[in-house]
């Protein structure tokens, strides 16, 4: 929904400074960072150090970090609202399946003002296993009672496109994460919503 992804990538090249973890790299971030949930990116770097409440208190300073970086800057991708509004009109249904808190997906929906348009919100809470695993997009499924098959997944990370393969749903990527050859396990990739309508999402079941 929006171009957010960078800023995280900022955060976390703050944190590993912070804690003297050397440079990360872009390539390690988006292969390895975005789109994992925090809290399984926070254990995988910390836990040798950190007891339950230190890794809490480190998912809190990350995201107070990226919010700090990212407020002045929030804003929908291209084409996102009239894309969101073409699917209302349509009767279809729509979820959000994000790895983050829910807290940030709030912080994300008070400032792009689209909270109306979803039928379901699924966060990270709410599932054992992160993407790469499926388990959030089959979730949200469920809840919107629509079989897997029947979905299409929106995806900028590498982690939710094999997520949303591993669910059997249609998967769109789109390039504000990731390039498109990185995103090419995708079943169709865009650089912004204006290139998604209602044909496209049919085309992909033909």
């Amino acid at each position: 929904m929006v171009d957010n992804t960078p800023y995280h990538y900022k955060t976390w090249q703050v944190m590993f400074e912070k804690y003297g973890m050397g440079d990360l790299s872009s390539h390690t971030y988006y292969s390895e960072f975005s789109g994992v949930p925090v809290m399984d990116t926070v254990q995988r770097l910390f836990a040798g150090d950190r007891d339950a409440d230190g890794l809490t208190q480190l998912v809190k300073e990350k995201e107070s970090i990226y919010q700090n970086l990212y407020t002045p800057h929030a804003a929908p991708i291209n084409g996102l609202i009239a894309f969101l509004d073409e699917l209302k009109q349509n009767g279809i249904k729509i979820a959000i399946a994000s790895s983050a808190s829910i807290h940030d997906i709030d912080f994300i929906l008070e400032r792009i003002h689209v909270r109306d348009y979803f039928d379901v919100i699924i966060d990270g809470s709410q599932v054992t296993k992160g993407k790469p695993n499926p388990d959030i997009f089959l979730k949200a499924a469920e809840h919107l009672q629509t079989l897997p098959e029947n979905c299409v997944v929106i995806e900028d990370s590498i982690a939710g496109i094999k997520a949303g393969n591993a669910a059997g749903m249609k998967v769109i990527g789109i390039t504000t994460g990731n390039t498109a050859e990185k995103l090419q396990p995708a079943s169709l990739v865009i650089n912004d919503f204006t290139e998604l309508n209602i044909e496209n999402l049919a085309e992909l079941f033909n």
